[in-house]
């Protein structure tokens, strides 16, 4: 473990780390330094947040922005207790990789820990996580977990022959998925299930993905984000356009079903919760991040209150801010092409189209899809932000190297 910019003195176990808030701007400890951490240190520092963040990347992309690192693995439990010594409370913004027993240890001495270990336990695992909504009556696509070659082609025939076959743990963007359609395509699959957690889910035939950004804070109080309309390629988000292009029934049933989402689960925070919008009308439940996500990042722009504002306010059990939008938005993500150093070199071309801002994460090495940036489009008139948007997509294919 390396701290930098500071001298640690380390602390015993869990039960002695206590909680002293000196003044009214506590200390807030992040669990990862990329993009989502950058941009959610930055808003703690506007509001007058002392931050610390732990990454095992040295002068990872939220460093610059924080006034401390503890450089070490999510999952090291000294770390942790380092972190959350100078801290007065902890967040994620890597679910996926965070450590959820030590937290939930932490918790359980008094310590804030938002969103809660226990949601994050929960959501660590897509077959814990689709039990869990579908126990509480909320609506995902029908799934068999599987431990062998023979179950899938048993939940394939149950599933008509077509069907998503999905890794449970440490896949995301699109990782660890694959389509199955007709039984060609169980040739090899023993070894790619290889002791892991799979699970074969039902073929969705949606006309849209959503997803909706909500927060709470620990007083209860609820606020839902405009439903946004995400388009995927290669299983990775591209094109996140707010407000939706769907009806307003639609558009209702998705503010409702984040809501009672919300509602099932415990701690504070912003989540993001993706979701089918079926050929019948129907809305589903694909996934829960217990964090800010990328489709929220609109919101910087659009919104009255960014998601990364108002998961700072969520977690303090400050008031929430207004959700309302401002601005028709269309987020466009600039993704990695190549191994090495990362280049755009149509940077001024992207800043001269009117309505445009670009986020550019500071990560050093560029590989092929990984999240580079992102530029936000806002206008007054949708149509005219989505033609701004085709502009600034044509220039990232053709500049970023």
């Amino acid at each position: 473990m390396q701290v930098l910019s500071l001298q640690f003195q380390g602390v015993g176990e869990w039960e002695r780390i206590g909680i002293e808030t000196t003044n009214d701007f506590p200390r807030l400890g992040i669990i990862g330094g990329g993009q989502l951490g950058k941009m959610l240190a930055s808003s703690a520092k506007r509001m007058g947040l002392q931050v610390t963040v732990l990454d095992p990347m040295p002068q990872c992309p939220a460093f610059g922005v924080s006034d401390d690192q503890i450089v070490a693995d999510f999952m090291d439990e000294s770390a942790l207790r380092a972190l959350a010594s100078q801290s007065d409370c902890l967040t994620f913004e890597f679910d996926e990789a965070a450590n959820s027993q030590a937290l939930k240890e932490l918790s359980a001495t008094g310590y804030p820990v938002h969103p809660s270990p226990e949601t994050l336990y929960i959501t660590q695992s897509k077959v814990r996580q689709k039990t869990f909504l579908r126990g509480q009556g909320l609506p995902v696509p029908a799934f068999v977990v599987v431990q062998s070659q023979e179950d899938v082609c048993h939940a394939l025939q149950e599933f008509n022959g077509h069907a998503m076959l999905k890794q449970s743990q440490g896949a995301y963007d699109g990782r660890g998925n694959w389509e199955l359609q007709g039984f060609k395509d169980l040739d090899g699959l023993e070894g790619r299930l290889n002791g892991k957690e799979f699970f074969v889910e039902e073929w969705v035939s949606f006309e849209k993905e959503l997803s909706v950004m909500v927060a709470r804070n620990e007083q209860g109080d609820i606020a839902t984000y405009p439903v946004a309309e995400n388009i995927h390629k290669e299983s990775i988000l591209d094109t996140t356009i707010v407000p939706a292009r769907i009806p307003q029934d639609s558009r209702k049933k998705a503010e409702d079903l984040a809501r009672k989402t919300m509602e099932s689960l415990n701690g504070s925070g912003v989540f993001g919760i993706e979701m089918f919008l079926t050929e019948n009308n129907e809305v589903l439940i694909n996934e829960i991040a217990p964090r800010v996500h990328n489709s929220g990042h609109y919101t910087l722009e659009a919104c009255k209150t960014s998601q990364f504002n108002q998961h700072v306010r969520a977690i303090l059990n400050w008031p929430l801010g207004s959700t309302q939008q401002i601005f028709p938005a269309v987020m466009v993500n600039i993704l990695g092409k190549s191994q090495g150093p990362f280049h755009l070199n149509g940077l001024s071309r992207i800043l001269q189209i009117e309505g445009a801002y670009l986020h550019i994460y500071g990560k050093k090495e560029s590989r092929p899809r990984r999240k580079m940036g992102h530029v936000t489009v806002i206008d007054e008139d949708l149509n005219a932000a989505l033609a701004k948007a085709e502009r600034v997509k044509r220039i990232i294919l053709e500049e970023v190297h």
